[in-house]
């Protein structure tokens, strides 16, 4: 059996199973590609890293750079590359054109949706059309298209007229 790695043709002797949610992912890889991944030493070992087909730290690296460092907990990537975890939440911010593409891999996504009940949704949904609506707005003054700002300007009228019938 090959490394899985793309850029080796060694044989592959390290072999990794995981079983998540009743489902087994399997991993081979030589004894250099394992080592290099810290395989060998598991606190060193990124799994998601590997399942990503081993390419998220390099990705993170060629998008932010070796000298990109966190001003807050001065985390850098090469910790993440070391330990797969991020340091801080300002973390997020300073890596962010990377995470974006890692996460886009991992995720349908890189904004959470998750559950609510119908009638807060619909709160949620109206307020968020109404941020947009005022964004779009700001946008079209901003650039002299009057005609669009009105247009633009009723619209968030008829959404407030609506949120307030409903109170």
């Amino acid at each position: 059996m090959k490394c899985c790695r793309q850029e080796c043709d060694k044989e592959a002797t390290v072999h990794l199973t995981e079983i998540v949610d009743g489902q087994m992912k399997k991993i081979d890889l030589c004894e250099d590609c394992a080592q290099e991944k810290g395989v060998t030493n598991p606190q060193g070992f990124a799994l998601a890293d590997l399942l990503l087909g081993l390419g998220a730290s390099q990705e993170l690296e060629e998008a932010a750079g070796p000298d990109l460092v966190c001003s807050t907990c001065g985390f850098t990537q090469a910790d993440f590359k070391k330990s797969g975890r991020l340091g801080c939440p300002d973390c997020y911010t300073t890596f962010a054109e990377a995470l974006d593409g890692m996460l886009k891999q991992m995720h349908k996504g890189v904004q959470h949706v998750g559950k609510a009940p119908k009638a807060l949704k619909q709160v949620m949904d109206k307020s968020k059309k109404l941020e947009a609506l005022r964004g779009q707005l700001e946008d079209a003054v901003a650039q002299e298209n009057y005609e669009l700002a009105a247009q633009v300007r009723d619209q968030i009228k008829e959404l407030e007229t609506e949120e307030a019938g409903t109170e």
